[in-house]
């Protein structure tokens, strides 16, 4: 009898330890997949192709753009932009400066290899309700769901 219990203790054990070392190996694959299932990528020739296949691409963003990547939250108004702007300025309608309490948060939620670490810090204009920065000819673009909602809520209420 003791070496059944003995055997069966062995067993319980060898699958705990086989379980705990196939959610390490697996855990992050799991995390990666389930951060990103609410996100949508795209990379587009110009802004005029991003803005005819995707609807939610600014219409700000200057037809002649050129390698423009987006990342969007499928569940929020979080963006993340970038594109080639060949001459080198903000696009029509875009303000220098930021307004307000200062620029606005990259949403934590997106992250993009092509959209660099720490730009809210160069924030140096706004298109629409996105902060944008321009390092040389490439724009790079971004708009905080939970901030955009906010503004909209005040606008609503102004109106009123």
């Amino acid at each position: 009898m003791k070496g059944i219990v003995s055997k069966v203790a062995l067993g319980v054990a060898g699958t705990g330890m086989a379980v705990a070392v196939a959610a390490v190996a697996v855990g992050p694959r799991v995390s990666e997949w389930y951060d990103g299932r609410h996100q949508e990528q795209a990379a587009f020739d110009s802004g005029s192709q991003a803005k005819a296949e995707r609807r939610s691409v600014p219409t700000w963003l200057p037809d002649n753009a050129s390698s423009v990547r987006y990342l969007m939250s499928t569940t929020g108004d979080d963006r993340l932009l970038r594109a080639t702007l060949p001459e080198g300025r903000l696009p029509a309608g875009c303000n220098t400066g930021v307004p307000g309490k200062g620029p606005h948060p990259v949403p934590v939620s997106l992250k993009a290899g092509w959209f660099p670490e720490g730009i809210a810090a160069k924030a140096s204009g706004t298109c629409g309700h996105y902060n944008v920065t321009l390092t040389g000819n490439q724009l790079y673009a971004w708009q905080d769901g939970a901030t955009l909602q906010a503004a909209l809520r005040a606008e609503q209420v102004a109106k009123h």
